[in-house]
């Protein structure tokens, strides 16, 4: 029925803060590819245990009574963080002004980015890359919070193509964030490789039309894939 409240959800209890593989064996692709795509959080730099820790207490504050649940969360990577508070809401029943959700959990994010560490395999890829091809950012997160997470990381001179949420009109898993990336590097779609952690990103790859790489973004992941 229009305007009925989704039904209230039981909460389960996962390991939050798991961690990305200390070792990790990524299976790229061969190919001729003329420019490069990442994903910023859990394919770069590991803030995704930090972003649980913010949307947790964010929505506790708004009346979660028990931890965030953190397959959840996992399945909504790369999507734009307002969007993010929606659906966890509506998972669990809440009834939410996003908005103020979305800056409180920016604000507990904001606190703990100084504590994030470099996903240093995909680093490490990136940087060889880079002296050759174009590269680009294309992260779900607010520009400020992307542009910021670059410069604490030392990654920001190796990107001169940032693209963020607040840059398209459709977020993660919509191409769109992956084919602006493209256009500004002045790389056709087909000829760029896209690294990502989170379905929604590898979807958006696959409808952007380019081949993509999982980076296992916890250590229970599986082991890392290719698709094209």
């Amino acid at each position: 029925m229009p305007g009925r409240r989704p039904p209230h959800r039981v909460c389960q209890r996962r390991g939050a803060g798991a961690r990305w593989p200390v070792s990790m064996q990524l299976d790229i692709p061969a190919g001729d590819f003329a420019g490069y795509i990442f994903d910023l959080d859990g394919t770069l730099v590991d803030t995704m245990p930090l972003h649980y820790r913010a949307w947790d207490e964010a929505m506790r504050k708004v009346g979660l009574s028990c931890p965030l649940d953190e397959d959840l969360f996992y399945s909504l990577g790369g999507v734009p963080t307002r969007r993010v508070a929606e659906l966890i809401a509506a998972h669990y029943g809440l009834t939410i002004d996003p908005h103020a959700v979305f800056d409180h959990k920016e604000s507990l994010f904001l606190a703990l980015q100084k504590d994030a560490k470099l996903i240093e395999p995909v680093v490490a890829i990136a940087r060889r890359v880079a002296q050759t091809h174009p590269v680009a950012i294309a992260s779900g997160g607010p520009r400020d919070i992307v542009r910021r997470m670059l410069e604490i990381s030392g990654l920001a001179p190796l990107f001169k193509v940032v693209i963020s949420a607040d840059d398209v009109e459709h977020g993660k898993p919509a191409p769109d964030m992956f084919l602006l990336a493209a256009q500004q590097m002045g790389v056709p779609p087909a000829k760029c490789l896209v690294f990502e952690d989170a379905e929604p990103g590898m979807r958006a790859a696959a409808a952007a039309g380019m081949p993509w790489v999982q980076v296992p973004s916890r250590r229970r992941a599986s082991a890392a894939r290719v698709r094209t």
